[in-house]
């Protein structure tokens, strides 16, 4: 069975919940998902030709502004997901959203949509900064 992604091609890696990933309920913590987001779109980011030497090498980064997560349903222990990412939009100038979606292999439901908006910074002072052409090449054309 293909998976039902939201777009034709997103950047895509699987997981195993493991029970060191659950909460109290005894279903997969939400601060877990986040983690999982930020590994796929770090990998999304590194296929895309941009590592954290680049961006130390650049003096600029992205990180993250604003988080939007909506929690489909519950995964349990042993459950395979799928990751999946894409750059939803891209300013070119400041700012980017980053779209993610988490599927149940066993059945294709989705279990989560979210998005990321994602601010370009000056490494050193932190402040918001234009985003430099090596960014505008590898993020504006995955839209």
């Amino acid at each position: 069975m293909r998976p039902s992604w939201d777009v034709a091609e997103p950047f895509t890696q699987s997981v195993r919940v493991a029970e060191t990933d659950l909460d109290q309920y005894g279903h997969t913590n939400n601060v877990t998902y986040l983690g999982w987001l930020e590994r796929v779109a770090w990998a999304h980011s590194v296929s895309l030709g941009l590592d954290f030497a680049d961006y130390q090498r650049l003096g600029a980064g992205c990180v993250a502004r604003r988080h939007e997560l909506e929690y489909l349903l519950p995964t349990f222990a042993g459950e395979e997901l799928l990751l999946g990412t894409w750059i939803q939009e891209c300013d070119g100038k400041f700012t980017m959203w980053r779209a993610y979606q988490i599927i149940r292999a066993a059945d294709d439901k989705t279990i989560l949509r979210g998005r990321t908006k994602w601010v370009c910074i000056d490494m050193k002072s932190g402040r918001l900064a234009r985003m430099p052409p090596e960014f505008v090449a590898a993020y504006r054309p995955a839209t």
